[in-house]
Parts: C-alpha cells; sequence; structure tokens
C-alpha cells in the first residue's frame, strides 16, 4: 500500500526558511505563532454554541460595527500570539482605532508588523457559516528598537512579505503566501497540526462563479451592473450563464473561488463611496494571495497591491480572483464611467 508523508506547517515553514536568507528564522517564528493562534480561535468556534461566547459584547470597533464575544476572543489571542513570538513590534487590526506596539526590548527590536481583521465575517457567527482571519505581515521600515510609526502600517502591499488566511468551516484551513505560491494547510484535529493539503494552489484563469451582495444592486455602480448583467447571459461559447454565490464572509467568498474559479466583488455605493473593504488587512493580502495564484486583485481601476495607504482603516472597492473575470469587470467600468 503506499503510503504518503504528512507534512506539518511547522516542517513546511522550516523546510521554505532558506528561501529567505535576510530573515534567520524570524518569519518562521512568526508564522509559527500565528499557526497557534489560529488553532486556539478554531477551538473556540467550534465550541461557540456550547459555551458563552456567541453574540455582541455591548460596544462597536472603529468601523462602527458591533462587536461578537467572539471577535474580541481572536483579536485578544492573535496579539497574544505576536507578542509572544518576539518578532513583531506593531499591530494594526479591525478591532482597534489605533496601532498597538509592544514595549518590551526584544518585540521593540523585532522586524515585522503584523496587520489583520481577526474574524471576518463575524455577523454569520450566529449561525454557523463559515468564517475567517486575515493576515498580512510587512517588515518595518523604521530603525529596529524603536518604536514603530505609522509609515510601517501603511506600505503598499507589494511590500509584504507574508500575507494568509484561516477559514473556519467544514474542516479549518490556514492558506498562505511569501511571494512563493500559495499552499493550504488543513488542521488534523486528531494530532493537533496543521498538514500540507493544497500544495502550490493555482487559481484557474477563467471561472464559472460570481459573489457579491446582489441586494445592493440598484447601488452600484453602472459597469459592475452592466457585468452582472453579463454574467447572467445565456453564451454557449463563454459557458454563461455564470453562477451567482454570495456567503457574506470575504474568507470563504473568495476561498471558495480560489480553488474552483471565480470573481468576488464589492464595490463602491452612494453611501460607501470608498468602498466597504479596509485596504490594509483585507484587500492586501487577499490580493497578494490571488496573485501569487495565478489570478489578479483590482479597485476597478488599478492594482491593488500598488496603492498606498494613507490612513489606517482606509477602504477601497474590490474585485478580485480568476484573471480573465478580473479584467472583463474592468473592461465595463472603464467603459461606463458614472459619479455616484
Amino acid at each position: 500500500m503506499k503510503t504518503y508523508r504528512i507534512i506539518t506547517l511547522n516542517e513546511f515553514i522550516i523546510e521554505r526558511q532558506s528561501e529567505f536568507p535576510y530573515a534567520k528564522g524570524e518569519l518562521t517564528r512568526l508564522l509559527h505563532h500565528v499557526g497557534i493562534a489560529a488553532k486556539i480561535v478554531h477551538k473556540k468556534v467550534n465550541k461557540a454554541g456550547l459555551v458563552d461566547i456567541l453574540g455582541e459584547v455591548g460596544s462597536t470597533n472603529v468601523q462602527g460595527e458591533s462587536q461578537k464575544k467572539l471577535d474580541v476572543f481572536a483579536d485578544e489571542q492573535f496579539i497574544w500570539a505576536m507578542r509572544a513570538s518576539s518578532e513583531c513590534c506593531g499591530i494594526a487590526s479591525e478591532e482597534n482605532e489605533g496601532t498597538i506596539y509592544f514595549d518590551d526590548s526584544l518585540s521593540k527590536d523585532g522586524n515585522y508588523i503584523f496587520c489583520m481583521d481577526p474574524l471576518d465575517g463575524s455577523s454569520n457567527i450566529d449561525v454557523n457559516v463559515s468564517i475567517g482571519t486575515i493576515f498580512s505581515i510587512y517588515r518595518r521600515v523604521s530603525p529596529r528598537g524603536t518604536k514603530p510609526r505609522l509609515e510601517d502600517f501603511l506600505q503598499p502591499g507589494v511590500q509584504q512579505v507574508a500575507a494568509g488566511y484561516v477559514i473556519y468551516g467544514s474542516s479549518t484551513m490556514l492558506v498562505y503566501t511569501t511571494g512563493k505560491g500559495v499552499n493550504g494547510f488543513t488542521l488534523d484535529t486528531s494530532i493537533g497540526e496543521f498538514c500540507l493539503s493544497h500544495e502550490q494552489i493555482s487559481t484557474p484563469e477563467q471561472g464559472q462563479l460570481y459573489s457579491i451582495n446582489e441586494g445592493n444592486y440598484v447601488h452600484f455602480p453602472m459597469g459592475v451592473k452592466k457585468y452582472i448583467k453579463y454574467c447572467q447571459e445565456k453564451d454557449d461559447d463563454s459557458n454563461r450563464p455564470y453562477s451567482s454565490r454570495y456567503i457574506g464572509s470575504l474568507v470563504a467568498d473568495f476561498h471558495r473561488n480560489l480553488m474552483k474559479g471565480g470573481i468576488f466583488m464589492y464595490p463602491q455605493t452612494a453611501a460607501s463611496p470608498q468602498g466597504k473593504l479596509r485596504l490594509v488587512y483585507e484587500c492586501n493580502p487577499i490580493a497578494f494571495l490571488a496573485e501569487q495564484a495565478g489570478g489578479k486583485a483590482t479597485d476597478g481601476k488599478q492594482r491593488i497591491l500598488e496603492i498606498v495607504p494613507k490612513h489606517l482603516h482606509e477602504r477601497s472597492p474590490f474585485y478580485v480572483g480568476s484573471t480573465n473575470m478580473v479584467e472583463k469587470v474592468e473592461e465595463f467600468i472603464e467603459q461606463n464611467p458614472d459619479n455616484l
């Protein structure tokens, strides 16, 4: 009987360490601690219906969104993990208005900045729908040994050294890239380890799925409206109509489209003229993953990874997925300019 070697996340990270000689093991330790936090959050997510962790804590985050108890728990766990790594000097989180700095000498000497949405899709928590964590890692630009500055966090996405997400669904997966392709690891709960399950993920150039909240259709730019109609039209030559699939969790929607081929869209509207998704810790890491898997990510006009953030919680329209589909929606947007 043929046997297969099980490669754990930690083994995989260590084996790839030679690709980053400048890191000297620092990035390896940081990613190891991401895996630890993900396992802790996974355990709470799986028991969420049995313990007092569902529902709201009675406060709102900087985005004006109600904070769920599990949101707060996930935020705390990833902050703890980054502090414990001693390689991270600062954190930006969706749940916190300002940046978080670590004052101990080891962390201040850390070379990395960690940006995250600790629990994406939290409105789905109470109804047992897939949710996730999104993270992004940058090398600091300020001198090591000093307090991080805002400029460390406001780097364009092309400066990311690693990015990924954890999806808590029927199984828990950690998917990440360090700029050398995209790899996925599924949590084997029997041994408590993330194991390599999806090596060198490649997304199809053309998919059959489109993901958008069509309940907001009347508020979309004209180019997006026309693209949706294009997706719905029958055309045997291009295998249309496409299927509409929308979960309402960026991680879950993107993960499905990454594996099967498709496009995720979150355009601007009159109520949200800059879009809704956050550039620094949602759009940038997902865009990095998409490009590394052979896909594309744009704000409708320019490459997401080339946008220089002006503030920490900056928002952006977002179109990401199979290259052909993203380029097609860009065509519709360019041909139908309008001002919302």
